[in-house]
């Protein structure tokens, strides 16, 4: 492979990084400190970027995509990243969104895709339950055939941002009395719709970005079923694969790495400073390295998969970046040290006056944080079994 970029993409990236900088600096800063507003910051960046094109790039080219290759699209998420520009809503984006333009009527699109690359509506996703989180084929929220609607009851957990958003793509069993993955559809909710419940999960690290969902009696008209009945796993397999190509976050392990570097030669020692030790260098070595060989498998996966069928060795991205996202989290705390224990909060008066003391004091809740990223997206026992499977033929 060719790991040098050619004329053409350095071109190209000059032009993304002229439309990037249209994004609001304050918001930038905001993101890079770890002091995002939410919704407001998220709506606000995906809205500049859809306006120049740069929202939904991988969607068909109809609904706003962009015939580009696989290395265009890497070098978009790394200029974003190191823009310090928020990542698009993964719900809208890399999720429902190519889920509805593959599988979903020509109603469904018109009505939903052009508001989904906008975030006229926000999107969170209705998946996993509290039995059935990596099994995700063991769910148990049912939705039962009504006349024209179907009557949804259950259960969904870890609804991640869920209390932003308008609606939620869920999936429930239309079929008890077939094999567990044969029986599931996928359907699209308005979160307005009588007989849902949602609540506050509060995390480790204090904040409450999850929730759960509780569906009672809920009736969803039978039109904004995704696809067939009993085709939903067909449909969230397809959504896994592009969500698990994301999950690998290459340009924002980078970000952090050359956080932790900055921050260590900060830090001094009896022969210098933390970055002098060999010992620590060696350490960052070893990531760089180990993400380096995650990002050319990132983009053999990707261009792989240009066909839009699922390619199982995604798997394996999911895998080894949350591992790395979770070294490079646990390497800014080691280098924070004793200085991150105040964890409570950060002093001052807005994200340009973040300093070393600050990123100390994030470094602990965001390594907590990170914990989620080895679950969300099939967790990485899963992962492993698919590669297993799927990937070496076991």
């Amino acid at each position: 492979m060719q790991l040098e970029f050619s004329p053409e993409e350095q071109a190209f990236r000059a032009e993304i990084q002229t439309i990037l900088a249209k994004v609001p600096q304050d918001l930038r800063d905001r993101h890079a400190a770890g002091k995002m507003n939410y919704p407001e910051d998220i709506v606000t960046a995906c809205r500049v970027l859809n306006e120049h094109g740069l929202a939904v790039p991988h969607w068909p080219l109809e609904w706003g995509g962009k015939d580009w290759t696989p290395i265009q699209h890497h070098i978009l998420k790394e200029e974003m990243a190191l823009a310090h520009i928020p990542e698009t809503l993964a719900f809208n984006h890399s999720m429902i969104g190519p889920v509805i333009a593959h599988f979903g009527s020509q109603e469904l699109k018109e009505r939903f895709l052009a508001k989904t690359a906008n975030v006229d509506i926000w999107w969170c996703q209705g998946f996993s339950e509290p039995e059935a989180g990596s099994d995700l084929a063991s769910l148990k929220t049912k939705a039962v055939r009504d006349g024209d609607h179907y009557v949804i009851n259950g259960q969904k957990t870890w609804t991640t941002l869920g209390q932003f958003a308008d609606w939620i793509f869920v999936l429930a069993r239309t079929n008890p009395d077939v094999k567990k993955q044969a029986g599931i559809s996928m359907f699209l909710v308005d979160l307005n719709t009588p007989g849902i419940q949602m609540r506050p999960i509060q995390l480790i690290d204090g904040g409450v970005e999850v929730n759960e969902v509780f569906f009672e009696d809920v009736r969803v008209p039978a039109e904004l079923m995704v696809g067939e009945e009993n085709s939903g796993w067909t449909q969230a397999k397809f959504l896994l694969g592009n969500e698990r190509v994301g999950i690998a976050r290459v340009a924002e392990t980078k970000v952090k790495l050359a956080k932790a570097k900055k921050l260590a030669g900060e830090v001094k020692t009896a022969t210098g400073t933390l970055l002098d030790d060999p010992q620590f260098s060696a350490r960052i070595a070893g990531l760089e390295n180990d993400l380096l060989a995650l990002e050319v498998t990132q983009l053999r996966v990707v261009a792989s998969s240009a066909d839009g069928k699922p390619n199982p060795a995604s798997s394996l991205l999911k895998l080894r970046g949350s591992q790395l996202q979770q070294e490079a989290t646990e390497l800014l705390a080691d280098i924070a040290g004793p200085d991150s224990l105040p964890a409570l909060g950060i002093d001052g008066d807005g994200p340009a006056d973040i300093d070393a003391a600050d990123w100390a004091q994030l470094s602990v809740p965001q390594y907590l944080n990170y914990r989620k990223v080895s679950i969300y997206g099939g967790s990485n026992e899963v992962q492993r079994q698919i590669i297993e499977k799927a990937v070496l033929g076991l």
